[in-house]
């Protein structure tokens, strides 16, 4: 076979920056966008706040309108020369009566002199009203920062506080750093405390075990148990002994723990020879502790959710409107723009020609985001209008197809724009992708969404009758008397997503209580 030059023409797509720009901004949440309009603005010099200027002019606008007079400048010309020098003789006028009406007092006169050792300042001096208490006397809660310490910096606090010698200490520091989120100790107590051990002074298991129980008297009470048992038979110790039922709910943590969830009451009464008050009663009291003592002040971080969307029903019509009071506008800086000249190369003239390339596209990029979702968003509200309305179950069957066939977009788009995006609604705020679900057949040929069934199948529950509670066949049942056929597999699916326990279990828990 001889070798040849053949000639081919042929399209293929590029991924330009711009493209990638584009798409890495369309994909990107409400706080996301702002680091990256911040960072843009950090970086290109041809970018500028937008609002900054507005907000400059409305409040000179604001500062100037009551003075009517100030408006007539330009038709009564002023001198400004003359003008400075009477603001100036007129200042330096008042700065001398402020001098000749003040006394020269040293500090013996002042009275700082006489003021006591331990005395209080406001006890010779009258205290200024702070600025954070806007001068109503009262302190503005929200200046003050609240700084949440960790479990174990609490646990530190309260050792410190604690009479321990200094060995004993350094075993309970020990012990504090081995403490995990829910406070249980992640190992044996001797693996823990294995690097103190020394062949000089070796560390008796006795001794850890003291400092060990001392421990576990603080604060939150269960902390340092080696397992759930012993974190709720702490807490049980720490009741007082009067407490109602407290001895029955020691024995059942104690000896039957493993059947408090699996056994029926009245077996668990034959076993314990209590009466089925009694059960009630001790389980009631062991459902008010605490498995996890410790995550009440374990240190989480909280994410917070900015909607990108918000649509609300104004005469009678739902109206789409994206949030961007939180985002800084920017716009193309004119200086620097101005001083770009066509014709010059220079590295200057370059180095902004550049940035201003880069700085237009950005906008546009922008521009097209902000586009995209608006319209995205207004096709969502306009197909799940019933959910607006009367809420989950109310939702339609949708898919990223349906949305995407609309507004002629590749459904990547689609799926690029609802991820990480929040839309405001009356029935709270959702995820975009919420509203997209599977659907089940109906009896009338039709389509129902899973999440409306998920809504359906909730409200029956809600309205079961305790002492019998619908099992996942009695459910699928009434689902198909509505005409929802769906399998009985589906509704147990269906109800542990939502985290709802199965008939038996519902019915042990109301027997219980």
């Amino acid at each position: 076979m001889r070798p040849g030059l053949q000639l081919k023409i042929n399209q293929q797509l590029t991924m330009t920056p711009q493209l990638q720009q584009a798409i890495r901004l369309l994909q990107l949440s409400t706080l996301e966008l702002r680091q990256e309009l911040i960072e843009q603005l950090y970086n290109n010099p041809l970018l500028e706040l937008e609002e900054e200027e507005k907000r400059e002019q409305s409040q000179d606008e604001q500062d100037l309108a009551p003075d009517e007079s100030i408006f007539n400048i330009e038709n009564n010309p002023v001198d400004a020369q003359a003008l400075t020098e009477d603001l100036l003789n007129s200042s330096n006028s008042l700065l001398a009566s402020e001098t000749q009406d003040t006394p020269d007092l040293s500090w013996e006169d002042s009275g700082a002199a006489d003021l006591p050792v331990e005395g209080n300042w406001e006890d010779v001096y009258n205290p200024v009203t702070s600025g954070i208490a806007g001068g109503s006397g009262e302190i503005d809660l929200e200046q003050v920062y609240q700084v949440t310490e960790s479990l174990q910096d609490h646990l530190r606090w309260q050792l410190n506080l604690t009479p321990f010698s200094e060995h004993d200490k350094q075993i309970g520091m020990t012990l504090i750093d081995s403490v995990d989120n829910n406070g249980f100790l992640t190992d044996n107590v001797l693996n823990i405390t294995e690097h103190l051990q020394t062949e000089d002074e070796p560390l008796p298991e006795e001794e850890i075990i003291a400092v060990l129980h001392r421990l576990q008297q603080f604060d939150p009470a269960g902390v340092f148990a080696r397992d759930v048992q012993e974190c709720l038979l702490i807490q049980i110790n720490q009741l007082p002994s009067t407490t109602p039922y407290v001895a029955e709910s020691r024995r059942l943590v104690l000896q039957f723990l493993n059947d408090l969830g699996s056994v029926d009451p009245i077996r668990l009464c034959k076993k314990t020879g209590y009466s089925l008050d009694q059960i009630r009663q001790a389980m009631l009291l062991i459902k008010n502790l605490n498995p996890r003592p410790g995550e009440a002040l374990s240190s989480q971080n909280v994410d917070y959710i900015v909607p990108d969307a918000i649509v609300e029903k104004i005469d009678n019509s739902w109206r789409v409107r994206l949030n961007d009071a939180n985002l800084p506008r920017l716009r193309i800086n004119d200086s620097y723009s101005s001083l770009i000249k066509r014709s010059d190369d220079s590295q200057d003239n370059q180095y902004l020609k550049d940035n201003l390339s880069e700085a237009r596209w950005f906008l546009r990029s922008l521009e097209s985001r902000n586009e995209t979702l608006m319209r995205v968003t207004m096709t969502i509200v306009e197909l799940q209008k019933g959910f607006l309305e009367q809420g989950p179950i109310a939702m339609k069957p949708m898919v990223l197809a349906d949305v995407a066939n609309r507004l002629e977009l590749h459904e990547s788009t689609i799926s690029r724009v609802t991820t990480t995006k929040y839309l405001a609604t009356p029935q709270g705020i959702f995820e975009l992708k919420y509203f997209f679900s599977s659907h089940v057949g109906t009896a009338g040929g039709g389509e129902c969404s899973s999440t409306a069934v998920c809504a359906i199948l909730k409200s029956m529950i809600n309205a079961e009758t305790p002492s019998k509670p619908l099992s996942d066949s009695k459910l699928t049942a009434l689902l198909d008397e509505q005409g929802i056929r769906v399998a009985r597999r589906t509704v147990a699916k269906y109800r542990e997503s939502m985290g709802i326990a199965s008939s038996s279990q519902r019915k042990r828990f109301e027997n219980i209580i």
